[in-house]
């Protein structure tokens, strides 16, 4: 009987150490924990099994107490599913999200932001910055920016892809090609432009070249998204009454493609007086096609303008914001240039002021 006792409370303490031992490693499995390498990708390669994953993960502090996840791993049959890759651990993170993580797969991205308003050039020249597209120079990036099949059906008359290349960040793998790249930012474009845009450029009666063309245009003289559709009335009424825009974007774009471009913030005579189909200051009508990447926005406002009467727009100098006042005569244009420029000359008189009381 005695025997039969201490049989019993035996196997009790089996039974209770067996259900403490689940409960802890529950908690423990389930806890997030910290560890240092938060900011590092962890190269899980092709061909290793699941100790080797393990004992990485371990010597990286991403697993606390590798013995318990090779348990884990081997009572749950999940070592045939742990991926190779190259896998990026949040801090803290439980070892089941690890565990998740090693089975869905992670590969390193790198990624390309274009800013709304960039050119081909500005896109070109940061591809190149790029080491993982292997480009030599921003004139190699800038070569392929000219694969036009690419938007053939929606632009059939474009000379390169100025414009079709929407501003957003892309993430790929570093593998990925240069003209993959370029694929992206096109198919990007596509996805905002296919749908209610295009049906609304269809009824417009307007071509998508002149749509995405004025609105490059609007991407690159409004900074407050509410401008936007005042910015593109003012286009749209100064072509209507055969004005010359006299956008200035379109003079630096026009120097920019005869290589005269000195890239310090100024527009010179020699600029304004540039003979040049983009020159908007000399030529009636639109540039030949866009000069810049707009965003939805911005083609948004090309669709469907502000229904009002200004033909001028000029800097709001009480404001940093980048707003404008708008004007419908040129009396009140003129006035508003005076504000400006007096503004100006008061900044530049206290900046000078400032320097002059400074001590050297």
């Amino acid at each position: 009987m005695r025997r039969l006792r201490l049989l019993l409370l035996a196997l009790t303490l089996l039974i209770l150490s067996a259900a403490l031992f689940s409960a802890w490693a529950y908690r423990e499995l389930k806890t997030p924990h910290e560890h240092t390498n938060a900011g590092e990708y962890l190269e899980i390669k092709r061909g290793m099994n699941p100790e080797a994953i393990i004992n990485t993960l371990t010597r990286a502090g991403v697993i606390r107490r590798g013995w318990l996840f090779k348990l884990y791993v081997r009572l749950s049959g999940s070592g045939p599913r742990l991926k190779a890759g190259e896998y990026r651990f949040a801090s803290p993170i439980a070892p089941v999200e690890v565990l998740r993580k090693l089975q869905e797969g992670e590969q390193r991205l790198s990624r390309l932001t274009v800013i709304e308003g960039w050119t081909r050039w500005d896109i070109a020249a940061q591809m190149a910055r790029l080491p993982e597209l292997k480009l030599q120079s921003p004139e190699e990036a800038l070569a392929l920016l000219n694969e036009v099949s690419l938007i053939a059906d929606i632009d059939p008359a474009a000379a390169n892809l100025e414009g079709y290349l929407y501003p957003d960040t892309y993430s790929y793998p570093p593998d990925t090609s240069p003209r993959d790249v370029i694929a992206l930012m096109v198919n990007r474009f596509r996805q905002v432009w296919e749908g209610r845009i295009a049906e609304l450029a269809r009824s417009s009666g307007r071509s998508a070249r002149e749509i995405i063309t004025v609105a490059s245009l609007v991407e690159t003289e409004a900074k407050l998204n509410d401008e936007r559709p005042l910015v593109a009335s003012v286009i749209y009424n100064r072509l209507r009454l055969n004005m010359a825009l006299g956008i200035d974007s379109t003079v630096i774009y026009a120097s920019k493609l005869a290589g005269k471009w000195r890239n310090d913030g100024k527009v010179y005579q020699s600029d304004l007086d540039r003979d040049s189909p983009y020159n908007t200051r000399k030529v009636v009508g639109l540039p030949p096609g866009p000069l810049a990447s707009p965003g939805a926005l911005s083609i948004e406002a090309a669709l469907s303008p502000a229904s009002t009467d200004y033909l001028y727009y000029v800097r709001e100098p009480s404001r940093d914001d980048g707003a404008h006042n708008f004007y419908a005569n040129e009396s009140e244009f003129q006035r508003g240039v005076e504000r400006l420029r007096n503004w100006e000359r008061t900044r530049d008189a206290q900046a000078n002021a400032n320097t002059a009381a400074t001590p050297q």
